[in-house]
């Protein structure tokens, strides 16, 4: 058996693998850090302005949101690079690893304290992440992006795309009018879904772009151009709807569930679109969904630490709004989940 594991090992991590691990690692530094400078300046922003989870875009306006968005940028362009090596069911999870560094950096800077089982929580997100890391597929060989839309006109993945558009567009047109100031799981949702189609576009262009450099020019293909524009809009929507979440909700607790819902999907779309399972043994996907499991479990952990109330302190502070820290209130440990207009002193 320590063979058969040694052996899955090498099988699994190809030099193209580790280019894309390396990658994903540091991308997930830089997107960390970037929710605290973006949720630092819409703060700023939001308190000369109408607030992004109201609808306004003063942040726009304010350059602290700008350098948060810059170092997004940075990450990204990471991100972007590690797909086009590595297969999304190994880079995707290791997002986990921005959460760390999130939830870390929010409990610093932003005050919003991190509970014991919180920290935990982040240890089950890096064994999680370690454990889909030690047992991931090789990468498909693809010779032009021509394939990848040929993949993406298969059947099955026409009818995921459309079910994530018609779940998309309900929830922009029915749902956040009347709970998206309430419930976190409505922009979270937005972004979720458009994101597992931007993976799979991104994917798409990112192997359209080393094919090239490669000598193989993937720029004189249509299909190239059109999943560019996928890429372009389905960014925009979720910068806009995630811009709201963050606005709206505590940081500590957008990021893992956003992690969570996002990471599902995406493997989901992967394994619909390039089949990442049909290369490997049943094992290797049952340890895969282990892994993944475990970084459920972590953020999940994550999530609740909002209930955990340590006294007095604690159980005001639940009750006040999220907002309240900037009105001159220091609001103690507890996590609040989503405000509460009535409370708000007028």
């Amino acid at each position: 058996m320590a063979t058969s594991s040694a052996s899955s090992w090498r099988e699994g991590m190809s030099s193209d693998n580790i280019k894309g691990l390396c990658l994903a690692l540091s991308s997930s530094f830089f997107i960390g850090a970037s929710f605290i400078v973006k949720k630092k300046g819409l703060k700023k922003a939001g308190a000369s302005g109408i607030r992004a989870g109201s609808g306004g875009y003063s942040y726009l306006y304010e350059p602290l949101w700008w350098v948060g968005m810059i170092t997004m940028i940075v990450g990204e362009i990471a991100n972007f690079a590690a797909y086009a090596f590595a297969p999304a069911i190994l880079v995707t999870p290791l997002g986990a690893l921005s959460i760390i560094i999130s939830a870390a950096l929010a409990h610093i800077i932003l005050r919003e304290r991190l509970h014991i089982f919180g920290i935990l929580g982040c240890v089950l997100c890096v064994v999680g992440s370690t454990t889909i890391v030690l047992h991931a597929p090789q990468e498909r060989e693809i010779e032009s992006v021509a394939e990848v839309w040929a993949l993406a006109m298969e059947p099955a993945f026409l009818l995921y795309a459309a079910s994530v558009i018609t779940a998309t567009f309900i929830l922009i047109f029915h749902f956040i009018p009347l709970y998206g100031q309430t419930h976190i799981m409505v922009y979270i949702g937005v972004c979720s879904l458009v994101g597992s189609l931007t993976v799979m576009s991104v994917k798409a262009l990112g192997i359209a772009i080393k094919l090239t450099l490669n000598g193989m020019n993937q720029l004189i293909f249509p299909q190239t151009w059109a999943f560019t524009l996928v890429v372009t809009f389905c960014v925009l929507t979720q910068m806009n709807y995630l811009n709201k979440a963050l606005d709206t909700f505590n940081t500590a607790v957008v990021s893992p569930i956003y992690y969570v819902m996002f990471t599902t999907f995406t493997i989901v779309a992967s394994v619909i679109m390039f089949k990442d399972w049909d290369r490997q043994s049943p094992t290797q996907v049952i340890t895969e969904i282990c892994g993944f499991v475990t970084i459920l479990s972590g953020t999940f952990l994550l999530h609740k630490t909002k209930d955990m109330a340590d006294g007095l302190q604690t159980s005001i502070s639940i009750r006040l709004p999220k907002h309240s820290e900037e009105d001159g209130f220091d609001g103690g440990e507890g996590i609040p989940l989503r405000r509460q207009e009535s409370m708000r002193s007028t």
